[in-house]
């Protein structure tokens, strides 16, 4: 909408404005974050010569009892004004309840809109939460995302979704907010327990299926040494190093076209049509990336039963999935709750199933007429393969 040549307010009963919010944010990997000599996090932070800025610190329990010494030593050094503020980690804080929390804590410190930064450290649950938050509070406040988990670090810390749970609904309430800067030290990894990089593991497994099949070769090679070590002390030009930067790189490659998913179509919801239903009702519970890999299993069966997945690939897949330390069924993931989920997911995809399968390892399809009956198919055949040790030991090649 403009102004007529004589500079006044066009009259009118009909208007159609339009408007484009330019969105740019970085995704960098560095070693040191937490050295007062790296100066990555304290610019983020918005230091200057002659200025000493403030921030608001959200911080995984977990991580301000293992990194908490060194984040204040780090704030210190660098005359930055932190307000604290420890969330929970894991799902149970991703509720409304939470959000407000933070949002408070932004009102407690006086926060400025756009010159002060909120920075979110910690699990792929903080980051929605804190980011959620900063994306309501006055409309949009800056901020910084630090991922600790390797789930963080490949998936839920380097896009632009934020949410919390609702019901029995993951994710259900959330928004679209860029960080400015997310900061992935590899570092945080070694004091990640083995189960969380299994969970990691699970969206790493998943960019290789989809997209990567140089990826997954290096999995199968590398998977029974990907512990936290490895990846903290990833050499360059390692295994670890490589898987992580493949992962990241691909998952970067199919948001940036699609940030705000206009196209629902998504090959990046692979592992997701169905893991939500499961994840926040399975009991004992499931972290994301086990539900995810239950989910996979499932899609492999499903690719494998309509002839897009050789079964020596199947069985490849699978074998990959357990041999990661992951789950490939769960007693809850019933074939009803498989229809259930399924009917959710159409909503979700706007009436359309649009569920990615494997095409061959490293390439995807989208499919829209997945039926009852292939569900209880591809549940027999993951619980075959759960059975059989032959999936567990990858071929020499």
């Amino acid at each position: 909408m403009s102004a007529n040549s004589g500079g006044t307010a066009k009259i009118g009963t009909d208007w159609r404005v339009r408007a484009r919010q330019p969105v740019g944010y970085d995704v960098r990997v560095l070693t040191g974050l937490l050295s007062p000599s790296n100066s990555a996090l304290a610019d983020a932070c918005g230091t200057a010569p002659g200025r000493s800025p403030r921030c608001l610190l959200i911080v995984d329990d977990s991580v301000d009892v293992l990194h908490g010494d060194r984040l204040r030593a780090y704030f210190e050094a660098w005359s930055i004004d932190v307000k604290w503020h420890v969330v929970p980690g894991g799902e149970q804080s991703k509720n409304l309840d939470e959000v407000v929390a933070i949002t408070e804590a932004m009102t407690g410190m006086g926060i400025l809109r756009r010159s002060e930064k909120v920075v979110a450290v910690g699990g792929g649950a903080v980051l929605d939460v804190a980011g959620m938050a900063a994306g309501l509070y006055r409309r949009g406040v800056p901020y910084v995302r630090v991922p600790t988990t390797l789930i963080g670090q490949v998936d839920a810390g380097i896009g632009v979704k934020t949410g919390i749970n609702h019901g029995t609904h993951k994710n259900r309430l959330g928004s679209y907010y860029a960080p400015e800067v997310a900061l992935i030290d590899p570092e945080f990894l070694r004091t990640v327990p083995k189960r969380h990089i299994a969970n990691g593991l699970a969206e790493i497994v998943k960019m290789a299926l989809i997209k990567d099949a140089a990826l997954f070769d290096l999995l199968e090679l590398a998977v029974h040494d990907l512990d936290a070590a490895a990846f903290a002390d990833g050499e360059p030009g390692g295994p670890a190093v490589e898987i992580m930067s493949r992962a990241i790189g691909g998952m970067l490659d199919e948001l940036e076209p699609n940030l705000w998913e206009e196209v629902l179509e998504r090959s990046v919801d692979y592992g997701h049509t169905f893991s939500p239903s499961l994840e926040l009702r399975a009991d004992p519970p499931l972290l994301h990336g086990e539900a995810v890999a239950v989910d996979m299993a499932v899609c492999v069966a499903l690719a494998h039963n309509r002839g897009m997945l050789g079964t020596a690939d199947a069985d490849r897949a699978i074998g990959l999935l357990r041999a990661a330390g992951l789950p490939v069924t769960d007693p809850v993931f019933t074939t009803d709750l498989l229809v259930e989920a399924l009917r959710d997911a159409v909503k979700h995809r706007d009436g359309e199933q649009r569920i990615p399968l494997t095409d061959g390892i490293g390439s995807a399809t989208f499919v829209h007429d997945i039926t009852r009956e292939e569900l209880g198919e591809a549940l027999r055949f993951v619980r075959e393969r759960a059975g059989s040790d032959t999936v567990l030991v990858r071929a020499a090649r």
